[in-house]
C-alpha cells in the first residue's frame, strides 16, 4: 500500500466537496477528457497535450505525471492525505474505487475515485516536521515516499494520531525516485508557518497560549484582564480598546490549545459567557481548529463572534509581532525573509 497526496484546489475550494462526496478529483479545469485510454505516460501525455495545446512541453509533462500518478499510480486500499486550507489539519481516506471519467459533470469534477474517509482534521502539529514538509510538495497529486513517510503515518493511526519521534529535519535530497521528488518546489510559507506552530506549541503550552493571545490583543490596542489559571467559566480574556478598557468593542475570549477540533458546545458556552459580562462581541481561539458543526454557525454568528484556528493566530501573531512586548519576542524569536513567490509557471494546479 502506498500513500499520497491530493490536494483540493489552490485554496481548497474543492475540499467540502472532496468529503461530502467520499471521491478525491483531480481538478484540472477544462480537462473534459477521459485519461483512462493512456496505458502509457507517453499516451498519457498526447490526450494532455491534445486538451491544452497552449502549454509547453514541460508543463505537460509535469501534468502527465500527476495524471499517471491518478489514474494509474493509485490503487485500491492505499491511503490519501489532503492537507486541508481551511483549518490547519490533515484529512485522510482510503481509496476503494478505481479512476471514473463523467463527461456530464461539472467542471472541473470530470476525473474522481472513490474513498472512505476515516480521519478527519488530525491537528498539522501532530505530524512530524519532515512529513509536513512532504505533504507541503507543491503537486495536485504525487506519491510521498520521503523518511519513511507512509509507516510513520500509519504508526500514528495505531497511536491516537499522535507521533513518538519529533523531528525537525529538511526534505532530503537522496529518497527513492518518484513523483514526490521530482517536484522541486515546496510550499516554503507553509512549512515555516508549522515550525512557528511547533515553536509555539512548545513555548505556549496551555494557559501559555492564553497569555500569547492577550499579548496580541494588547498590540492591537485592547485593555484586558486575564482570568488565572483553573476554571475559567468560559472567559479566559475580557478586552476593550481604551487606556482603561471602557471602550466599544468589548470582547470576550475563550482559548482553547488543545483537545482536538471543537464543537458548537463550547460556541454556545462563549456566548453565554458573553452575556454574563455584557460583552458585545466574543472570539474562540481553537488552536486545533473547529468542527464542521461550528463551521456552518460562521455566517450565523458573523457580527458576534470571530474564529480563530491556528493559522489564523499565526497570521494575527505576524501582524502584531513587531509591536509585542520584547519579553513574549525573546520567547518567540522570528525573523522576516524575503522570497521570490512562484510565477504562474511553477504553479502545477490549474
Amino acid at each position: 500500500m502506498a500513500l499520497w497526496l491530493v490536494r483540493s484546489g489552490k485554496h481548497g475550494e474543492y475540499e467540502k466537496r472532496f468529503l461530502a462526496e467520499k471521491r478525491i478529483f483531480f481538478t484540472w479545469e477544462g480537462l473534459n477528457r477521459d485519461l483512462s485510454p493512456g496505458k502509457t505516460r507517453e499516451e498519457l501525455f498526447a490526450i494532455l497535450r491534445e486538451g491544452y495545446p497552449g502549454q509547453g512541453e514541460a508543463t505537460i509533462q509535469h501534468w502527465a505525471r500527476q495524471a499517471w500518478a491518478f489514474v494509474r499510480g493509485m490503487q485500491a486500499g492505499d491511503w490519501v492525505a489532503m492537507p486541508s486550507k481551511l483549518s490547519p489539519a490533515i484529512h485522510l481516506a482510503k481509496v476503494i474505487g478505481p479512476y471514473e471519467f463523467n463527461p456530464k459533470a461539472e467542471d472541473p469534477y470530470f476525473h474522481s475515485r472513490t474513498v472512505q474517509w476515516f480521519a478527519l482534521d488530525i491537528p498539522r502539529s501532530n505530524f512530524d516536521q519532515d512529513v509536513l514538509y512532504s505533504f507541503g510538495a507543491f503537486m495536485t497529486v504525487c506519491q510521498i515516499t520521503r523518511n519513511e513517510a507512509e509507516a510513520r503515518v500509519k504508526a500514528m493511526a495505531q497511536n491516537d494520531w499522535k507521533s513518538a519521534i519529533r523531528s525537525i529535519t529538511k526534505p532530503t535530497s537522496n529518497a527513492a525516485a518518484s513523483d514526490e521528488t521530482e517536484s522541486v518546489t515546496w510550499d516554503i510559507e507553509e512549512g515555516a508557518r508549522d515550525e512557528i506552530a511547533k515553536l509555539i506549541n512548545a513555548r505556549f503550552k496551555g494557559h501559555g497560549l492564553t497569555r500569547l493571545v492577550e499579548a496580541i490583543l494588547k498590540s492591537q490596542g485592547y485593555t484586558t484582564y486575564r482570568s488565572p489559571e483553573g476554571p475559567d467559566k468560559g472567559i479566559d480574556i475580557l478586552a476593550a480598546p481604551g487606556a482603561l478598557g471602557f471602550g466599544q468593542p468589548r470582547l470576550c475570549v475563550q482559548v482553547k490549545s488543545g483537545g482536538g477540533p471543537v464543537d458548537s458546545q463550547t460556541m454556545n458556552q462563549l456566548i453565554g459567557s458573553m452575556q454574563n459580562v455584557q460583552a458585545a462581541q466574543g472570539l474562540l481561539v481553537s488552536w486545533d481548529g473547529f468542527k464542521q458543526s461550528v463551521d456552518k454557525e460562521v455566517p450565523v454568528q458573523f457580527f458576534r463572534v470571530r474564529f480563530w484556528n491556528r493559522d489564523d493566530l499565526i497570521g494575527q501573531l505576524l501582524e502584531s509581532y513587531d509591536r509585542l512586548d520584547p519579553d513574549l519576542r525573546a520567547d518567540l524569536p522570528l525573523k522576516r525573509i524575503w522570497a521570490v513567490a512562484a510565477t504562474s509557471e511553477d504553479d502545477v494546479e490549474t
